[in-house]
């Protein structure tokens, strides 16, 4: 990770945080009340992907409403924002890099909640899409640019999302659910530990 980049992710967690620790706050005791009061089953890998989508959403709104963003202006045209970026220069690895990045939770999660199958690809792709330009749409309208080179990159992420997700599928469909559980459950808190430090 160059300088910069991390820069920008310490300046993305310094101005989240707040929000993030009252919103866990909340949603972790509405949470546990309602499993007690209603006698659930708590399953933790669920109730931790649960939050970290939670997280995710938070820090994405920050980052698509309040980020400083290098711009030349809105773009309608496909691809030619994306000629602009010299391969390996900073503004590579934010604006295009970044842009894919950005979305493969967002697949991931949407196809996680819908438990989307091997044919589902292509309303994973349309769910994805209708976030991407209502972003830019609003984006638009809030005095920042739109641009349709985002809309694409942002594509391509939710798209890798969704393999990350069907892979998951395949390797873990031959094992138990015990031993699943207990591999994502760790796999959830060694990330929630690493962004716990960043955060601090």
């Amino acid at each position: 990770m160059n300088i910069k980049l991390f820069h920008d992710v310490m300046y993305l967690m310094e101005n989240t945080w707040p929000i993030i620790a009252i919103t866990v706050i909340a949603l972790i005791s509405l949470r546990i009340t309602y499993v007690i009061k209603y006698k659930k089953k708590f399953i933790v890998y669920e109730e931790l992907l649960s939050l970290i989508f939670v997280i995710y959403i938070l820090m994405f709104f920050q980052i698509v409403t309040y980020q400083d963003v290098i711009s030349y202006g809105n773009n309608f045209i496909p691809f030619k924002e994306l000629t602009r970026y010299t391969f390996g220069s900073s503004l590579f690895y934010k604006n295009i890099i970044g842009n894919i990045l950005l979305f493969m939770p967002y697949g991931f999660f949407a196809s996680y909640y819908l438990r989307l199958e091997r044919n589902d690809k292509w309303l994973a792709l349309g769910l994805v899409f209708l976030v991407s330009s209502s972003i830019e749409c609003v984006q638009l309208l809030i005095g920042r640019c739109f641009d349709v080179d985002d809309i694409l990159l942002n594509l391509v992420g939710g798209m890798v999302g969704f393999y990350i997700y069907r892979i998951l599928e395949i390797v873990t469909d031959k094992m138990s659910k015990r031993t699943i559980s207990t591999i994502i459950t760790m796999i959830i808190i060694v990330l929630i530990v690493i962004l716990l430090y960043i955060m601090m």
